[in-house]
């Protein structure tokens, strides 16, 4: 994703978007892991759009937070402007490291984030630590919409 535009955030509205991930966490559908997992996107308008997990009997068919709410805002005719993602996940499990996109995710993410030539501020949230990377750090050498052109 190089060379798009790196997005700050100020701490009021970074934590605000920590929070709105963790509400949507709390709409979670993890029946069969009970790992609730919520995610919020910070447009360049100021619009937030969230995204919980949503597990399925099906393992392979459940669906990521982050990809719901990339699919949300595609739904709602976004394309590009994204500034900045927060990713929550249960603070009673694992060691209470950051948690952070899954690899799918990073794609998904860098669709939305490539069609408006930015790089987001990704927020990893954990117990007692937030982690703080741009989309590009977390998935260098990105392929995306530029490489179909």
């Amino acid at each position: 994703m190089g060379g798009g535009a790196k997005m700050n955030i100020s701490a009021d509205i970074e934590t605000a978007l920590i929070d709105a991930a963790k509400e949507a966490g709390r709409h979670a559908y993890a029946p069969y892991s009970d790992y609730h997992v919520g995610a919020a996107l910070l447009f360049e308008d100021g619009a937030v759009i969230t995204g919980s997990n949503v597990e399925n009997a099906s393992y392979g068919l459940a669906l990521c937070a982050e990809t719901v709410a990339v699919s949300r805002a595609f739904g709602e005719g976004r394309r590009g402007g994204l500034k900045a993602v927060a990713v929550t996940g249960p603070t009673d499990k694992g060691d209470g490291s950051p948690i952070t996109p899954c690899g799918r995710c990073r794609q998904v993410l860098n669709e939305i984030a490539q069609l408006g030539g930015t790089d987001p501020l990704v927020l990893c949230v954990g117990s007692d630590e937030i982690r703080r990377v741009t989309l590009s750090e977390l998935l260098p050498h990105a392929f995306g919409p530029a490489h179909l052109s």
